[in-house]
Protein backbone atom coordinates (compact mmCIF):
# COMPACT_ATOMS: atom_id res chain seq x y z
CA UNK A 1 0.00 0.00 0.00
CA UNK A 2 1.45 3.70 -0.83
CA UNK A 3 2.22 6.18 2.05
CA UNK A 4 -0.16 8.53 1.23
CA UNK A 5 -2.76 5.81 1.04
CA UNK A 6 -2.28 4.55 4.58
CA UNK A 7 -2.28 8.07 6.20
CA UNK A 8 -6.26 7.95 5.36
CA UNK A 9 -6.86 4.93 7.42
CA UNK A 10 -6.72 6.40 10.94
CA UNK A 11 -10.29 8.40 10.50
CA UNK A 12 -11.46 11.05 12.83
CA UNK A 13 -14.75 10.71 13.06
CA UNK A 14 -14.78 14.06 14.72
CA UNK A 15 -11.82 16.14 13.09
CA UNK A 16 -8.98 16.88 14.72
CA UNK A 17 -9.39 20.93 13.86
CA UNK A 18 -12.76 21.14 15.28
CA UNK A 19 -11.25 19.76 18.88
CA UNK A 20 -8.77 22.20 18.80
CA UNK A 21 -11.33 24.46 18.89
CA UNK A 22 -12.04 23.15 22.32
CA UNK A 23 -8.73 23.78 23.81
CA UNK A 24 -7.47 26.99 25.70
CA UNK A 25 -4.18 28.81 23.97
CA UNK A 26 -1.03 26.92 24.28
CA UNK A 27 -2.87 24.07 25.37
CA UNK A 28 -2.07 20.82 23.30
CA UNK A 29 -3.63 18.20 25.46
CA UNK A 30 -7.15 17.81 26.94
CA UNK A 31 -8.92 15.53 29.37
CA UNK A 32 -10.23 12.44 27.39
CA UNK A 33 -12.61 10.42 29.51
CA UNK A 34 -13.47 7.10 28.41
CA UNK A 35 -17.33 6.14 29.38
CA UNK A 36 -17.00 2.56 28.89
CA UNK A 37 -13.50 1.53 29.44
CA UNK A 38 -12.86 -1.98 28.42
CA UNK A 39 -11.94 -4.98 30.58
CA UNK A 40 -8.83 -6.78 30.25
CA UNK A 41 -7.69 -10.06 31.15
CA UNK A 42 -3.41 -10.44 31.63
CA UNK A 43 -1.53 -13.87 32.84
CA UNK A 44 -5.14 -14.66 33.95
CA UNK A 45 -5.96 -11.58 35.62
CA UNK A 46 -8.94 -9.40 34.63
CA UNK A 47 -8.85 -5.53 34.77
CA UNK A 48 -9.78 -2.93 33.47
CA UNK A 49 -8.26 0.06 31.25
CA UNK A 50 -7.64 3.53 32.53
CA UNK A 51 -11.11 5.54 31.93
CA UNK A 52 -9.24 9.20 31.65
CA UNK A 53 -6.27 10.28 30.03
CA UNK A 54 -4.20 13.34 28.49
CA UNK A 55 -4.03 13.10 25.05
CA UNK A 56 -4.05 15.27 22.23
CA UNK A 57 -6.13 15.66 19.36
CA UNK A 58 -4.68 13.33 17.18
CA UNK A 59 -5.20 10.62 19.00
CA UNK A 60 -9.01 11.57 20.21
CA UNK A 61 -12.12 10.48 18.13
CA UNK A 62 -10.43 8.25 16.03
CA UNK A 63 -10.04 4.79 14.85
CA UNK A 64 -8.35 2.69 12.62
CA UNK A 65 -10.34 1.96 9.31
CA UNK A 66 -13.43 3.47 9.79
CA UNK A 67 -14.09 4.77 6.11
CA UNK A 68 -12.00 2.13 4.56
CA UNK A 69 -13.54 -0.64 2.52
CA UNK A 70 -12.14 -3.52 1.73
CA UNK A 71 -12.69 -5.07 -1.76
CA UNK A 72 -10.93 -8.29 -3.03
CA UNK A 73 -8.19 -7.98 -0.12
CA UNK A 74 -7.56 -4.45 -1.55
CA UNK A 75 -8.14 -1.47 0.86
CA UNK A 76 -9.31 1.51 -0.65
CA UNK A 77 -9.55 5.26 1.29
CA UNK A 78 -10.99 7.30 -1.19
CA UNK A 79 -13.91 7.83 0.80
CA UNK A 80 -11.70 9.80 3.64
CA UNK A 81 -9.50 10.89 0.78
CA UNK A 82 -11.58 12.99 -1.04
CA UNK A 83 -15.61 12.86 0.69
CA UNK A 84 -14.96 13.57 4.33
CA UNK A 85 -11.92 15.71 3.09
CA UNK A 86 -14.11 17.68 1.16
CA UNK A 87 -16.52 18.02 3.86
CA UNK A 88 -14.52 18.78 6.63
CA UNK A 89 -12.73 21.38 4.36
CA UNK A 90 -15.93 23.76 3.65
CA UNK A 91 -17.53 22.69 7.44
CA UNK A 92 -14.40 24.27 9.14
CA UNK A 93 -14.69 27.77 7.18
CA UNK A 94 -18.91 27.42 7.92
CA UNK A 95 -17.74 27.09 11.45
CA UNK A 96 -15.72 29.88 11.74
CA UNK A 97 -17.15 32.34 10.50
CA UNK A 98 -20.57 31.47 12.33
CA UNK A 99 -18.73 31.43 15.77
CA UNK A 100 -18.03 34.94 14.81
CA UNK A 101 -21.60 36.10 13.56
CA UNK A 102 -22.94 39.36 16.01
CA UNK A 103 -24.05 41.49 13.64
CA UNK A 104 -24.95 42.21 10.28
CA UNK A 105 -21.65 43.70 9.48
CA UNK A 106 -20.12 40.39 9.63
CA UNK A 107 -19.59 38.06 6.14
CA UNK A 108 -22.76 36.10 5.70
CA UNK A 109 -21.45 32.35 7.06
CA UNK A 110 -22.43 29.48 4.00
CA UNK A 111 -25.27 27.86 5.56
CA UNK A 112 -25.56 25.15 2.90
CA UNK A 113 -22.16 23.63 3.90
CA UNK A 114 -22.46 23.78 7.75
CA UNK A 115 -25.90 21.76 7.43
CA UNK A 116 -24.24 19.65 4.67
CA UNK A 117 -21.27 18.87 6.76
CA UNK A 118 -23.31 18.55 10.39
CA UNK A 119 -25.64 16.35 8.40
CA UNK A 120 -22.58 14.16 7.74
CA UNK A 121 -21.11 14.40 11.12
CA UNK A 122 -24.13 13.15 12.37
CA UNK A 123 -24.04 10.39 10.08
CA UNK A 124 -20.47 9.27 10.43
CA UNK A 125 -19.48 8.74 14.18
CA UNK A 126 -19.48 5.29 15.48
CA UNK A 127 -22.63 6.05 17.19
CA UNK A 128 -24.39 6.98 13.46
CA UNK A 129 -23.01 4.23 11.54
CA UNK A 130 -24.57 2.25 14.40
CA UNK A 131 -28.00 4.01 13.81
CA UNK A 132 -27.94 3.43 10.72
CA UNK A 133 -27.25 -0.11 10.40
CA UNK A 134 -30.36 -0.81 12.62
CA UNK A 135 -32.24 1.65 10.74
CA UNK A 136 -31.65 0.47 7.75
CA UNK A 137 -30.85 -3.03 8.04
CA UNK A 138 -27.50 -3.54 6.35
CA UNK A 139 -24.74 -5.02 7.36
CA UNK A 140 -21.54 -4.33 5.53
CA UNK A 141 -19.77 -1.68 6.46
CA UNK A 142 -19.22 -0.67 2.07
CA UNK A 143 -23.51 -0.46 2.24
CA UNK A 144 -23.86 1.79 5.05
CA UNK A 145 -20.84 3.94 4.26
CA UNK A 146 -22.48 4.21 0.76
CA UNK A 147 -25.89 5.07 3.21
CA UNK A 148 -23.99 8.06 4.39
CA UNK A 149 -23.02 9.16 1.02
CA UNK A 150 -25.97 9.10 -0.83
CA UNK A 151 -28.09 10.68 2.24
CA UNK A 152 -25.69 13.18 3.33
CA UNK A 153 -27.80 15.77 2.79
CA UNK A 154 -30.50 14.06 4.46
CA UNK A 155 -30.74 16.85 8.19
CA UNK A 156 -30.53 19.80 6.05
CA UNK A 157 -34.02 20.67 5.20
CA UNK A 158 -35.19 20.14 8.66
CA UNK A 159 -32.26 21.89 10.23
CA UNK A 160 -32.93 24.71 7.94
CA UNK A 161 -36.49 25.73 8.68
CA UNK A 162 -35.46 25.80 12.88
CA UNK A 163 -34.89 28.66 14.91
CA UNK A 164 -31.16 29.06 15.02
CA UNK A 165 -29.06 30.23 18.08
CA UNK A 166 -25.60 31.01 18.89
CA UNK A 167 -25.65 30.91 22.69
CA UNK A 168 -22.22 32.59 24.66
CA UNK A 169 -20.39 31.03 27.63
CA UNK A 170 -17.87 33.79 28.07
CA UNK A 171 -19.21 34.72 30.77
CA UNK A 172 -19.31 31.27 32.69
CA UNK A 173 -15.85 30.36 34.37
CA UNK A 174 -16.98 26.31 33.27
CA UNK A 175 -16.85 26.12 29.09
CA UNK A 176 -18.04 23.70 26.84
CA UNK A 177 -17.27 20.10 26.60
CA UNK A 178 -17.49 17.65 23.29
CA UNK A 179 -18.10 14.11 23.06
CA UNK A 180 -17.34 10.93 20.74
CA UNK A 181 -21.18 12.33 18.89
CA UNK A 182 -20.88 16.64 18.80
CA UNK A 183 -24.44 16.87 17.00
CA UNK A 184 -26.21 16.30 20.05
CA UNK A 185 -30.03 15.46 20.23
CA UNK A 186 -32.31 16.60 23.56
CA UNK A 187 -35.58 16.69 23.71
CA UNK A 188 -36.74 16.82 27.37
CA UNK A 189 -39.75 13.73 26.98
CA UNK A 190 -36.64 11.26 25.78
CA UNK A 191 -35.00 10.40 29.10
CA UNK A 192 -31.59 8.42 28.55
CA UNK A 193 -33.57 5.27 29.10
CA UNK A 194 -36.29 5.59 26.95
CA UNK A 195 -36.74 3.83 23.50
CA UNK A 196 -35.93 6.80 21.92
CA UNK A 197 -32.41 7.08 23.79
CA UNK A 198 -31.21 3.54 24.43
CA UNK A 199 -28.57 2.18 22.62
CA UNK A 200 -27.11 4.54 19.85
CA UNK A 201 -30.53 5.36 19.37
CA UNK A 202 -31.30 9.58 19.22
CA UNK A 203 -34.51 11.19 19.35
CA UNK A 204 -36.04 12.07 16.14
CA UNK A 205 -34.54 15.64 15.11
CA UNK A 206 -38.64 16.10 13.72
CA UNK A 207 -40.21 15.46 17.10
CA UNK A 208 -41.31 18.80 18.13
CA UNK A 209 -39.35 19.21 21.18
CA UNK A 210 -36.35 17.66 19.96
CA UNK A 211 -33.30 20.64 20.09
CA UNK A 212 -30.46 19.88 18.21
CA UNK A 213 -27.26 21.56 19.43
CA UNK A 214 -23.19 21.52 18.34
CA UNK A 215 -20.54 23.47 20.31
CA UNK A 216 -18.85 25.65 18.13
CA UNK A 217 -15.92 26.25 20.24
CA UNK A 218 -15.40 26.68 24.29
CA UNK A 219 -17.34 29.99 24.60
CA UNK A 220 -20.27 28.93 21.51
CA UNK A 221 -22.62 26.62 20.78
CA UNK A 222 -25.18 26.79 17.81
CA UNK A 223 -29.20 25.63 18.96
CA UNK A 224 -31.84 24.25 16.56
CA UNK A 225 -35.05 24.60 17.63
CA UNK A 226 -38.18 23.85 15.98
CA UNK A 227 -40.13 26.07 15.14
CA UNK A 228 -43.11 24.48 15.83
CA UNK A 229 -42.21 24.18 19.24
CA UNK A 230 -40.78 27.45 19.53
CA UNK A 231 -44.41 28.86 18.96
CA UNK A 232 -45.90 26.49 20.77
CA UNK A 233 -44.42 24.01 23.96
CA UNK A 234 -48.35 23.28 25.44
CA UNK A 235 -48.38 20.25 22.43
CA UNK A 236 -46.93 16.68 23.19
CA UNK A 237 -43.43 16.77 23.14
CA UNK A 238 -43.40 13.51 21.06
CA UNK A 239 -45.59 15.21 18.13
CA UNK A 240 -44.02 15.14 14.46
CA UNK A 241 -43.22 18.46 13.28
CA UNK A 242 -45.12 19.91 10.20
CA UNK A 243 -43.58 18.73 6.87
CA UNK A 244 -41.10 16.12 8.48
CA UNK A 245 -40.03 15.29 4.95
CA UNK A 246 -36.43 14.81 4.44
CA UNK A 247 -34.84 15.22 1.31
CA UNK A 248 -36.78 18.51 -0.13
CA UNK A 249 -35.92 21.83 -1.00
CA UNK A 250 -36.59 24.53 1.53
CA UNK A 251 -35.01 28.02 2.25
CA UNK A 252 -32.95 29.59 5.15
CA UNK A 253 -33.67 33.58 6.53
CA UNK A 254 -29.98 34.41 7.62
CA UNK A 255 -31.91 37.60 9.42
CA UNK A 256 -33.36 35.41 12.10
CA UNK A 257 -30.76 33.61 13.13
CA UNK A 258 -30.60 34.68 17.33
CA UNK A 259 -27.37 35.88 18.75
CA UNK A 260 -26.61 37.28 22.19
CA UNK A 261 -27.84 34.95 24.46
CA UNK A 262 -25.28 34.61 27.30
CA UNK A 263 -25.06 31.92 28.91
CA UNK A 264 -25.12 30.83 33.04
CA UNK A 265 -22.60 28.49 34.69
CA UNK A 266 -25.77 26.65 35.41
CA UNK A 267 -26.70 26.31 32.05
CA UNK A 268 -23.29 25.16 30.58
CA UNK A 269 -23.25 22.70 32.92
CA UNK A 270 -26.74 21.37 32.54
CA UNK A 271 -25.61 21.45 28.71
CA UNK A 272 -22.26 19.53 29.43
CA UNK A 273 -24.47 17.11 31.24
CA UNK A 274 -26.39 16.52 28.81
CA UNK A 275 -23.27 15.97 26.11
CA UNK A 276 -21.99 13.17 28.37
CA UNK A 277 -25.54 11.77 29.22
CA UNK A 278 -26.16 11.47 24.92
CA UNK A 279 -22.25 10.81 24.37
CA UNK A 280 -21.52 7.22 23.10
CA UNK A 281 -18.22 6.10 24.72
CA UNK A 282 -16.12 9.37 24.86
CA UNK A 283 -16.03 12.93 26.14
CA UNK A 284 -13.13 15.22 25.96
CA UNK A 285 -12.67 19.07 28.13
CA UNK A 286 -9.86 21.43 28.55
CA UNK A 287 -10.43 21.41 32.47
CA UNK A 288 -10.62 18.00 34.26
CA UNK A 289 -13.39 18.78 36.58
CA UNK A 290 -15.71 19.70 33.48
CA UNK A 291 -16.24 16.02 32.53
CA UNK A 292 -18.50 15.42 35.69
CA UNK A 293 -20.78 17.73 35.48
CA UNK A 294 -23.18 15.66 37.25
CA UNK A 295 -21.28 16.31 40.10
CA UNK A 296 -22.33 20.37 40.22
CA UNK A 297 -25.98 20.00 39.77
CA UNK A 298 -28.54 20.14 42.65
CA UNK A 299 -31.27 18.82 40.05
CA UNK A 300 -30.37 16.90 37.18
CA UNK A 301 -34.45 15.56 36.14
CA UNK A 302 -34.06 15.16 32.73
CA UNK A 303 -37.45 17.17 31.41
CA UNK A 304 -36.27 19.94 34.54
CA UNK A 305 -33.01 20.91 32.87
CA UNK A 306 -33.48 24.87 32.57
CA UNK A 307 -36.51 24.82 33.94
CA UNK A 308 -38.25 22.90 30.89
CA UNK A 309 -36.75 25.62 28.55
CA UNK A 310 -32.92 25.15 28.43
CA UNK A 311 -32.77 25.42 24.72
CA UNK A 312 -35.35 27.53 24.07
CA UNK A 313 -35.13 31.16 21.91
CA UNK A 314 -36.72 33.97 23.09
CA UNK A 315 -40.20 33.84 21.62
CA UNK A 316 -40.97 37.75 22.08
CA UNK A 317 -39.24 38.01 18.69
CA UNK A 318 -41.36 35.12 16.92
CA UNK A 319 -44.60 36.36 14.75
CA UNK A 320 -47.17 34.28 12.37
CA UNK A 321 -46.75 33.71 8.88
CA UNK A 322 -43.40 33.43 7.86
CA UNK A 323 -43.96 33.20 4.20
CA UNK A 324 -41.06 33.36 1.87
CA UNK A 325 -41.45 34.24 -1.74
CA UNK A 326 -38.64 34.48 -4.12
CA UNK A 327 -38.01 35.88 -7.95
CA UNK A 328 -35.69 34.65 -10.46
CA UNK A 329 -33.13 36.68 -12.82
CA UNK A 330 -35.49 36.23 -15.99
CA UNK A 331 -38.67 35.62 -14.81
CA UNK A 332 -40.04 32.60 -12.62
CA UNK A 333 -40.55 32.84 -8.94
CA UNK A 334 -40.65 30.17 -5.74
CA UNK A 335 -42.53 30.03 -2.61
CA UNK A 336 -42.74 28.50 0.57
CA UNK A 337 -44.51 28.71 4.10
CA UNK A 338 -42.51 28.36 7.53
CA UNK A 339 -42.46 24.86 7.27
CA UNK A 340 -41.33 24.50 3.72
CA UNK A 341 -44.36 23.92 2.22
CA UNK A 342 -44.91 24.60 -1.15
CA UNK A 343 -48.31 26.65 -2.29
CA UNK A 344 -49.68 23.39 -4.36
CA UNK A 345 -49.24 21.95 -1.11
CA UNK A 346 -52.99 20.99 1.12
CA UNK A 347 -50.81 22.35 4.37
CA UNK A 348 -49.35 25.94 2.77
CA UNK A 349 -50.04 28.41 4.96
CA UNK A 350 -52.71 26.29 6.77
CA UNK A 351 -55.11 28.78 8.68
CA UNK A 352 -56.26 26.32 11.39
CA UNK A 353 -51.97 25.70 12.15
CA UNK A 354 -51.66 29.31 12.17
CA UNK A 355 -54.35 29.91 14.56
CA UNK A 356 -53.58 27.68 17.39
CA UNK A 357 -49.88 28.58 16.92
CA UNK A 358 -50.39 32.17 17.35
CA UNK A 359 -52.87 31.51 20.77
CA UNK A 360 -49.79 29.28 22.05
CA UNK A 361 -47.46 31.90 21.05
CA UNK A 362 -49.27 34.59 22.90
CA UNK A 363 -49.26 32.95 25.84
CA UNK A 364 -45.88 31.54 25.90
CA UNK A 365 -44.72 35.13 25.55
CA UNK A 366 -46.33 35.75 28.66
CA UNK A 367 -44.82 32.91 30.59
CA UNK A 368 -41.41 33.60 29.40
CA UNK A 369 -41.43 37.29 30.44
CA UNK A 370 -42.88 35.86 34.07
CA UNK A 371 -39.51 33.92 33.72
CA UNK A 372 -36.67 35.89 31.93
CA UNK A 373 -38.02 39.35 32.65
CA UNK A 374 -37.71 42.25 30.24
CA UNK A 375 -34.72 41.78 28.59
CA UNK A 376 -34.68 39.35 25.85
CA UNK A 377 -32.32 36.53 25.95
CA UNK A 378 -30.84 36.66 22.06
CA UNK A 379 -32.58 38.43 19.45
CA UNK A 380 -32.46 38.15 15.52
CA UNK A 381 -30.31 39.60 13.64
CA UNK A 382 -32.78 41.87 11.95
CA UNK A 383 -33.18 43.51 15.39
CA UNK A 384 -29.73 44.64 15.24
CA UNK A 385 -29.57 46.45 11.63
CA UNK A 386 -29.45 49.82 13.38
CA UNK A 387 -28.06 49.43 16.61
CA UNK A 388 -24.76 50.51 18.04
CA UNK A 389 -23.30 48.58 20.41
CA UNK A 390 -24.29 45.07 22.40
CA UNK A 391 -26.22 46.61 24.81
CA UNK A 392 -28.58 44.33 25.57
CA UNK A 393 -32.71 44.97 24.23
CA UNK A 394 -35.49 44.97 26.45
CA UNK A 395 -38.98 45.07 26.40
CA UNK A 396 -40.19 47.23 28.97
CA UNK A 397 -42.94 48.63 27.11
CA UNK A 398 -44.70 45.92 26.64
CA UNK A 399 -43.32 43.90 30.03
CA UNK A 400 -46.25 44.68 32.24
CA UNK A 401 -48.87 44.00 29.82
CA UNK A 402 -47.28 40.54 29.32
CA UNK A 403 -47.00 39.89 33.13
CA UNK A 404 -50.76 40.75 33.41
CA UNK A 405 -51.61 38.52 30.58
CA UNK A 406 -49.61 35.46 32.20
CA UNK A 407 -51.44 35.91 35.68
CA UNK A 408 -54.81 35.48 33.72
CA UNK A 409 -52.84 32.20 31.93
CA UNK A 410 -51.84 30.70 35.67
CA UNK A 411 -55.22 30.84 36.61
CA UNK A 412 -56.24 28.13 33.82
CA UNK A 413 -57.12 24.78 35.20
CA UNK A 414 -53.99 22.60 35.63
CA UNK A 415 -51.81 25.42 34.40
CA UNK A 416 -50.19 25.67 37.97
CA UNK A 417 -49.72 22.15 38.16
CA UNK A 418 -47.95 21.44 34.80
CA UNK A 419 -45.37 24.64 35.61
CA UNK A 420 -44.08 22.95 38.76
CA UNK A 421 -43.50 19.39 36.56
CA UNK A 422 -40.89 21.30 35.02
CA UNK A 423 -39.61 23.88 37.63
CA UNK A 424 -36.14 22.55 39.07
CA UNK A 425 -36.63 20.90 42.09
CA UNK A 426 -33.39 22.58 43.37
CA UNK A 427 -32.02 25.17 41.20
CA UNK A 428 -27.48 26.63 41.32
CA UNK A 429 -24.41 24.83 41.62
CA UNK A 430 -22.58 22.52 44.44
Amino acid sequence: MSKARNQYRHNHYVPKWYQKRFLRPGQSKYWYLDLKPETRVSNGVSYQRKSLMSWGPDSCFAQDDLYTVTISGQRFTELEQYFFGEIDTEGKVAIEKLADVEHPAYEMFPQSDLVRYLSVQKLRTPKGLLQLRYASGVRSKASILDIVYRHQNIFCAVWSECVWQIADASNSPTKLIISDHPVTVYNRDCFPQSKHCIGANDPDIRLVASHTYFPLSLNKVLILTNLSWAKNPYQNPLNVRPNPSFHRPTIFNYMHLNTGRMLSEEEVVEINYITKRRAFRYIASAEQEWLYPERRLKSDHWRKLGDGYLFMPDPRFLTGGGEIVIGFKGGGGAAFDAYGHRPHQDEYMNAKREAQEWDAMQRFKAEWSGIVGPEYRGVPIEWQMDREGREPIRADEFHREELRRDERYKNRPGEQRRRRQLKRTHSGLK
